[in-house]
This record gives C-alpha cells, sequence and structure tokens, in this order.
C-alpha cells in the first residue's frame, strides 16, 4: 500500500500503484520532474475511454489514507456511471458570467436576442444593458462560473448595489465623466439584466434554472417628479438667454421636450420626413412602443417651422446634419445650471410634467396616453394616419399653458374649439 515512506521514495518521472491488502484498484502516486507528489486514480468510462483523476498533491490535506479515501469515492461515482475527470475538466473550462455577459451584447448586436415585442434592441438600449454589466455585474459576479451561481449569490448582488458598493466616478472618452451610483432603483435594473442574462444563459445549455427567478426585488419606485410653476418660468428664462456658444438646435429641442412631452431618444431621432406640418401630425416609425402617431401643437408646430433644415434629422448634431446629437445631455445640464434647477431634474421630468400638466387640465387618461405616446396608445395609433381634432385640440391646450408657464407668447396658429363633452367622448 502507498504510504509516507512510499511517496518518500519515488524517484523522478516514476508513478506507484496502490498494491496489497486494502489497495484500491487504480490508486496510485506519481513524481514527475518536480519534487511533488500527485495523488492520481485511473478509470474506465462506461463507454470504455480511459480517464486519469487527480486528487491533489501530497502535503496538507492530502495523505495517503484522505487520497485513498477519495480515490474510493470517484471509482464510486464510476460505477454508477459518472465522469468525474471529464467534469472536472468541464467546470475548469465552463463559461464565466463575464463571458456570457460578452457572448450575450455580442449576439443583441448581431440581432439574434429579441425583445418582448420580437424586434431586436436598439441602440441606446443596449448602451444601458452595457453600463449595467460593466459597471454593477462584472464587478461583483464576473469571476464566478456560470453554472455555479446560486440564488444567494443573486441576493448578495443585489444588496451589494443597493448599498452603493459599486458607486463609481469613471472617464469616458477625452472629456466624459460617468457617475455611477448604487440605490434600490439601480439594484431593481440590474437584477432584471441579470435575469436576462441567465436566461440567455439557459437557451445555450450553459445551466439548466435560472438563479435570478424567485429572489425577491425591490419595487420600482414612482417618479413623481414635476416642475413649478417657478421652475417652468425659470427654464423659459433660461431658454430665451442662453448663451449663443450653446448649439441653438439643443437649445430648440429643449423647448420642444417641454412642449410635447416626447422622450428624449425620440426628439433626436426625429426625421423631417416623419412630420406633416399642414396635418400636425408625427408619425414615429420606431419608438419604445413601436411605431407612433403623435399630434403636434400650433407651438411645436412653429417651433419645427423656425428650424433649418440642414439634412435628414430634425435636431442634428451640430458636427454634422446627418448625425446624432450625442451631446444634448451636456447642453441640457447648461440649460439647467442656467435656470437653478435641481439636480433632480432631467429631460425626462418634462415628459412627466407635461403630463401632469394635462391631468391638471382634466384630460383623460388615454387622450394624455396618445399626446406622449405612452403604451396605452400604441393599439390603437398604428391603424390611424393623422391626429384627429380632440387630440390636436388637447396639444394645443397643454403646450399652451406650458408655454404661458415659461413666459414665452401664445402661439399665433388657429384654434380648435371643442366642448368638453366632445374631447372626452373622443378619447373613449
Amino acid at each position: 500500500m502507498i504510504t509516507l515512506k512510499t511517496i518518500a521514495a519515488i524517484s523522478h518521472d516514476s508513478t506507484r500503484w496502490d498494491e496489497g491488502k486494502g489497495a484500491v484498484t487504480g490508486f496510485a502516486a506519481r513524481r514527475q520532474k518536480g519534487d511533488a507528489v500527485a495523488y492520481v486514480v485511473k478509470y474506465r468510462t462506461a463507454d470504455g475511454r480511459q480517464r486519469w483523476a487527480t486528487i491533489g498533491r501530497h502535503g496538507a490535506p492530502w495523505t495517503p489514507e484522505m487520497a485513498r479515501d477519495e480515490a474510493r469515492r470517484i471509482l464510486g461515482e464510476v460505477a454508477k456511471g459518472g465522469d468525474p475527470a471529464s467534469t472536472k475538466r468541464e467546470a475548469r473550462q465552463a463559461s464565466t458570467v463575464a463571458e456570457i455577459c460578452d457572448a450575450y451584447l455580442e449576439s443583441c448586436k448581431a440581432g439574434r436576442v429579441l425583445t418582448r415585442r420580437q424586434t431586436t434592441k436598439k441602440a441606446s438600449t443596449l448602451d444601458g444593458d452595457r453600463g449595467r454589466i460593466e459597471r454593477h455585474i462584472k464587478p461583483l459576479l464576473g469571476s464566478l462560473k456560470v453554472a455555479a451561481v446560486t440564488p444567494q449569490d443573486i441576493e448578495r448582488f443585489r444588496d451589494a448595489v443597493s448599498e452603493g458598493v459599486t458607486t463609481a466616478r469613471i472617464k469616458t472618452g477625452k472629456h466624459g465623466l460617468a457617475r455611477v451610483t448604487g440605490g434600490r432603483g439601480t439594484a431593481t435594473r440590474a437584477m432584471g439584466m441579470l435575469g436576462a442574462l441567465f436566461s440567455f444563459a439557459v437557451r445555450r445549455g450553459l445551466r439548466p434554472d435560472n438563479p435570478v427567478r424567485g429572489v425577491a426585488r425591490h419595487a420600482y419606485e414612482q417618479r413623481q417628479r414635476r416642475l413649478s410653476e417657478a421652475e417652468y418660468a425659470a427654464l423659459g428664462e433660461a431658454l430665451r438667454t442662453m448663451p449663443q456658444t450653446a448649439w441653438p438646435i439643443a437649445v430648440a429641442a429643449t423647448r420642444f421636450l417641454g412642449l410635447t412631452g416626447w422622450r428624449r431618444g425620440e426628439m433626436l431621432a426625429l426625421k423631417w420626413s416623419e412630420i406633416d406640418l399642414a396635418a400636425r401630425t408625427a408619425r414615429l416609425a420606431d419608438t419604445k412602443t413601436g411605431a407612433s402617431l403623435r399630434p403636434l401643437s400650433h407651438a411645436a408646430c412653429d417651433l419645427l417651422r423656425s428650424l433649418a433644415r440642414m439634412g435628414e434629422l430634425v435636431f442634428p448634431a451640430s458636427v454634422g446634419a446627418d448625425k446624432t446629437m450625442r451631446g444634448f445631455h451636456k447642453v441640457w445640464l447648461r440649460v439647467a445650471k442656467q435656470a437653478a434647477l435641481p439636480a433632480d431634474v432631467t429631460p425626462h421630468v418634462l415628459r412627466h410634467s407635461f403630463a401632469s400638466v394635462a391631468d391638471d387640465l382634466e384630460y383623460s387618461e388615454l387622450t394624455i396616453a396618445a399626446l406622449i405616446g405612452h403604451k396605452k396608445a400604441s393599439v390603437t395609433s398604428k391603424y390611424a394616419h393623422k391626429a384627429d381634432a380632440v387630440l390636436l385640440q388637447a396639444a394645443d391646450a397643454v403646450s399652451d399653458r406650458i408655454a404661458e408657464l415659461m413666459g414665452d407668447a401664445r402661439s399665433q396658429g388657429v384654434v380648435i374649439e371643442l366642448s368638453k363633452r366632445a374631447e372626452r367622448r373622443g378619447a373613449k
């Protein structure tokens, strides 16, 4: 049998098999070129393939007795049809969370991953996914094997992001700076990203289940922020007095968001070909909720008519008429600073404020949804080709009220007079 005396006597490039009473067939100790001695066990799989399984090096914790017991356990697995050496090798070569993240993003970019609406992910959505992966998921889970991640790992991830463990300031490009924050909302969105990643891993056969399912998440906190009358007045004054160094198109874009309640991405992607100024209608081919029909108020149309047509995009970048304005956020920050607006006022707050003003004017939920392109209105809008009189009247009323709050002159467009009863009847 292999003993401590046997181990000491093993020469280089030699193997000593376990022999004698109590020996385990296939168990051996071998020394190759170095001084270390390794315990191994040789066996054949159910289909006749020969395997060598390494138990470990002699020394803490492995002694001849412990290694022999481990050899018995391995051979027991083999007797049941297992292949421990192959399983161990596959585990070593298994994909990590970081690798599946990269594979997921590559598949999304190639259009192989579809959304719930069975469409490919937009570039802006992919940017958000990539940010959550690089700034939260990879730092906390990236080194773990996909198959080894447990629900407990997901819970620790959730708590770490919630408590701000991944908070950082990251330099992006020559002048950019990203402020990575934590908190419950960030953790919930990151958990959603994790769920998608592990569903992707399940489809690839990398594990049988999704460890994110069943793990409790923080409830989404509904954004209730809206501009006050004083903040609207300050915003209007800031837009009228912005210095010439600010890109005028970006300043006009900010006003457009305030007057329409559109999403920032919709405004940045808006094309002249999607606008019918005569019918006061915008037909957006691709939004967060699919194709969308939007009524345009007289104030919004007046703003659009004042813009020079430099290319296909309505609100292009300053560096090229056909390039998307990627620097809009910087101009927004300048506008917000000029208006002395609090840090929690973002372009999305303009959208929520528009809807709130519409609600103040007692418009129905469905009418408001149609004005701002909410998903509740997307079912019917795809069958229409121009906004009806009810929606145009509502768009005028809301934008006129917002323009009044911002201190702007009232639009000179023709006002369509409709009774509230007609408005409510048309909204149903």
